[in-house]
């Protein structure tokens, strides 16, 4: 019971990350696509939180350092993203 929870938990940590993140870095149309929050959110969350985790030498514990990298990393994979997706939009036309 509690697994699922926790699984429920970290996916709606990850798409209010994610959705965070398009806010800080702006979107050409009104509101928030989820789908990129949910990716964005979970792989930044994984990555970046993880990384400044463990590079400020609070292991896997969640800690504020934890959460301000999952922010920065969904941040780089919204900015990586719409980059990719301004590039296929102009490849194609």
């Amino acid at each position: 019971m509690l697994r699922g929870v926790l699984i429920i938990a970290l996916i709606l940590f990850g798409m209010l990350v994610g959705a965070g993140a398009q806010m800080l870095v702006g979107r050409s149309a009104p509101g928030i696509d989820w789908g990129m929050a949910l990716a964005a959110g979970l792989i930044g969350s994984f990555v970046g939180g993880l990384v400044i985790s463990i590079a400020s030498g609070d292991g896997v514990d969640f800690r504020v350092s934890g959460i301000i990298g999952s922010l920065v990393g969904a941040v780089i994979v919204t900015l990586i993203w719409q980059w990719w997706r301004g590039r296929a939009a102009r490849s194609a036309s």
